[in-house]
């Protein structure tokens, strides 16, 4: 993908970068490269109109409804994925578009402010990383008090049994139902229970619940994210009227929420939304399944200053290696110590194998290496550990970031 190769300045302390603002240098210190924004061709919509790209994710508190979840910009980007062979990048791939998809839906009342796709990442570090960029990402924009809603629907087989118990709960209730209720059941059951109509809200209370439907890989999947959000400390909640589209949405679905009561009261309580769309690939007629998830920010820029074009961001002079679960649940909280003071890593957090991290490492020719293995999880340190000598130090997570700001100095000076 043109766009995405890196352009070697030439002191060799910078990447140069196209389709990068100054907000989206958050995005690159969490492995994301920014994209130029795709464009969605007719074929796109044709096969979206088939899956009935009309989301049923509703949030109560919105008077204007449905949130931009739209089948015809993911649908673009597995096209885009496959006619640049971008499955023979490292994978993931972590994309920022600080523009929209051209050609998409003009009826959202919502404003676009930028997107964040992961495709080839299946396990849950992926949402996790979504939600941190784009809590950080809004909490720049001065939106400092959020949480996070999610729910899953699991995958093909959790849905379908989900549906049929769902449907059939609606059916008992048909009497007690407004006409239009009738039609939204007639419809699709899902969009009936995320309905902000007032005379679903009792009949949804005691509705079946997705959750209890997961297979035990969806719900292990869940599970692993929620512990992302206990260890880093992020506010959340189960929303179990938070349903994406079944055509093409599996697993997760998020939104990261104002808990401001002003703003609340203003109806800006949706600030970000996101969803994992693993069953599309199939959908497409590709070769093998692909793992995708992505989020929206859906809000307007409080700073201008944000959105200036940045043309370079600088060369990390380490990578990051995590070895187990204990390690991998505390290397975003990590990465963002080492933002705050413009250390970036280069980072393979969805590789679990070391093989596969160490080849990353060799890869880019780091001359250091930041290691945490479970016994510096447990300890709250990392090894940082110097490529060409071998020689290591131990440092504690709380010193990282001053460690860290004094090891790039030296080397730059050297």
């Amino acid at each position: 993908m043109k766009n995405r190769k890196e352009k070697k300045s030439s002191s060799g302390k910078f990447i140069a970068y196209e389709n990068l603002d100054k907000i989206g240098e958050i995005a690159v210190y969490y492995g994301f490269v920014p994209t130029k924004s795709i464009t969605i061709n007719k074929s796109d919509l044709s096969i979206a109109k088939d899956l009935k790209s009309g989301d049923s994710v509703d949030d109560e508190t919105e008077k204007h409804g449905r949130l931009p979840l739209h089948a015809e910009e993911k649908i673009a980007l597995m096209r885009t994925y496959q006619e640049e062979n971008m499955q023979s990048l490292p994978q993931p791939v972590m994309m920022y578009f600080k523009d929209p998809c051209k050609g998409g839906s003009k009826k959202d009342s919502y404003h676009r402010y930028a997107d964040l796709e992961i495709i080839g990442g299946s396990g849950s570090i992926a949402e996790a990383t979504l939600i941190q960029v784009a809590r950080v990402m809004l909490a720049e924009e001065g939106y400092t008090d959020t949480a996070v809603e999610v729910n899953s629907i699991g995958d093909h087989d959790s849905i379908s049994r989900f549906v049929r118990e769902l449907t059939g709960y609606y059916r008992k209730h048909v009497n007690d139902m407004t006409a239009e209720n009738r039609q939204l059941l007639k419809d699709d059951p899902l969009t009936l229970l995320s309905s902000c109509n007032d005379s679903c809200k009792e009949l949804n209370e005691h509705a079946p619940k997705s959750m209890d439907f997961l297979c035990e890989n969806s719900r292990r999947h869940l599970e692993e994210l929620l512990e992302y959000f206990e260890t880093m400390n992020i506010p959340y909640s189960i929303n179990n009227s938070l349903i994406a589209n079944r055509k093409y949405c599996t697993e997760t679905i998020f939104a990261i929420v104002n808990t401001d009561p002003e703003a609340v009261k203003k109806g800006k309580r949706i600030l970000a939304i996101g969803a994992r769309y693993n069953g599309l690939s199939k959908k497409l007629n590709l070769k093998r399944d692909i793992a995708g998830v992505g989020i929206s920010l859906l809000i307007k820029g409080n700073k201008p200053e944000l959105r200036k074009k940045l043309s370079k961001t600088k060369r990390p002079i380490a990578s990051f290696v995590q070895l187990g679960m204990d390690s991998k649940l505390i290397s975003l909280d990590v990465i963002e110590k080492l933002r705050k003071v413009k250390i970036p890593l280069y980072l393979s957090l969805a590789k679990d194998r070391l093989g596969a991290q160490v080849s990353s490492v060799e890869k880019y020719h780091t001359p250091y290496v930041v290691v945490i293995g479970k016994k510096e999880a447990v300890e709250h340190t990392a090894i940082i550990r110097k490529n060409d000598t071998h020689a290591q130090e131990i440092v504690s997570l709380n010193d990282i970031a001053v460690h860290m700001k004094k090891v790039e100095a030296e080397y730059w000076r050297g």
